[in-house]
């Protein structure tokens, strides 16, 4: 019996990110998929193998869970140099697409290969305790029913075609149980708690909190009192960065006629330390100030008025929390406009690593909890 492996993968719209057993491993892959064929050109297996697997993942997967079954794609970073890449639109839901399935599938293949499971023949056979999670809406739709029944109970396979170092190699996942959190609980578990679940933020704990989780398609904010997020006050909304971020590739591509593989590309020009929304047009550093500056200006204001009216129908909150990709790229467009307007009491991770990393932390720390609990209760002796 193979023994199962905890994963906690946040499948973030701009990139998934996820923590694999004792926290000795994680991921980072840009959450975009191109379809391919089965021999993609390479210039010799040799120096296939000495390059980086994560910049030439080309695989096969097959599962019951997906629409189109039995797809050849290249994923991530190998992704980016194709021309017919997708990544997720805005107003689609994370749980129903097939893109989500084939990100998921991909990352645990990735972490499978390195040597946990037992392997023959090529076939490695891995199984997980998955912890994971949809935007607020989905599941108050219910949809988190729906996408856990898709995981378990079903072999999924993920073939490494032409990827260097895992050619011809075959992963079969199974998982032992699946976890499907909503988004605003788990920013808030990973404010006021540590990995064991024991609380770190007593000045928060009690408080009357909102925290607003902007993502890539959709923005969550989750409202948090007595300890507990109130899920009728909480509420999901059909607004991210996707369609600013694309609108900012588009019009750089018009006014400077330079093309940028993917949002990634956009949200790294924005943020970056040196040379911040500056791009490089026929060998000249160029500044793409004023297409960020009104875009993103614009966005930050809608989720600003997000903010009000949560917080006019919440009035005893005492502080906001922005979190999220979507809150980095925001971050200084939304503390303007609060000086300028109203003066909340909002805060952001200074951090960045922090609050793009909060989804899957949390989610590794409500994984191992939910696992810790289970085996104390198969340990604990029966009653007679």
């Amino acid at each position: 019996m193979t023994k199962s492996r905890i994963a906690a993968v946040d499948v973030g719209n701009d990139s998934i990110k996820a923590i694999f057993g004792e926290l000795e491993y994680e991921l980072n892959i840009p959450n975009i998929v191109a379809r391919d064929t089965e021999d993609r050109p390479v210039i010799g297996i040799e120096e296939l193998d000495d390059k980086n697997p994560l910049d030439g993942i080309h695989v096969k997967v097959h599962s019951p869970a997906l629409k189109e079954n039995n797809v050849i794609y290249r994923v991530g970073n190998l992704a980016t140099k194709s021309n017919n890449a997708t990544e997720l639109d805005p107003g689609s839901s994370k749980s129903e697409e097939d893109q989500t399935l084939v990100m998921l599938f991909t990352t645990l293949a990735l972490d499978a290969v390195k040597g946990e499971f037992p392997s023959t023949k090529n076939v490695i056979d891995a199984s997980y305790t998955l912890g994971t999670g949809l935007p607020l809406r989905e599941v108050k739709e219910g949809k988190d029913a729906g996408y856990r029944s898709k995981l378990v109970g079903s072999v999924h396979q993920v073939e490494f075609l032409v990827t260097p170092k895992y050619q011809g190699l075959k992963v079969n996942i199974k998982f032992n149980d699946v976890k499907v959190y909503p988004e605003g609980f788990a920013a808030y578990i990973n404010l006021v708690m540590d990995n064991n679940l024991k609380i770190i933020n007593k000045d928060l704990i009690d408080k009357r909190i909102l925290i607003q989780d902007i993502g890539g398609l959709s923005t969550d904010i989750a409202v948090i009192k007595n300890r507990n997020v109130d899920d009728d006050k909480a509420q999901g909304f059909n607004l991210g960065v996707s369609e600013s971020l694309e609108a900012i590739r588009e019009e750089i591509r018009t006014k400077h006629g330079v093309e940028l593989d993917s949002r990634r590309d956009v949200v790294e020009i924005i943020t970056r330390k040196n040379d911040r929304n500056h791009i490089m047009v026929k060998g000249s550093r160029t500044s793409v100030h004023d297409i960020t500056d009104r875009i993103l200006l614009d966005l930050a204001k809608k989720q600003y008025r997000l903010l009000r009216n949560v917080w006019q129908k919440n009035s005893q909150t005492e502080i906001c929390y922005f979190v999220g990709g979507g809150a980095h790229v925001l971050k200084d467009y939304l503390k303007t406009l609060n000086n300028n307007l109203d003066g909340y009491n909002i805060e952001f991770f200074e951090d960045d690593k922090e609050s793009i990393w909060m989804m899957a932390n949390a989610y590794y720390k409500l994984i191992t909890d939910f696992v810790r609990r289970t085996e104390k209760q198969k340990a604990a002796p029966v009653k007679s």
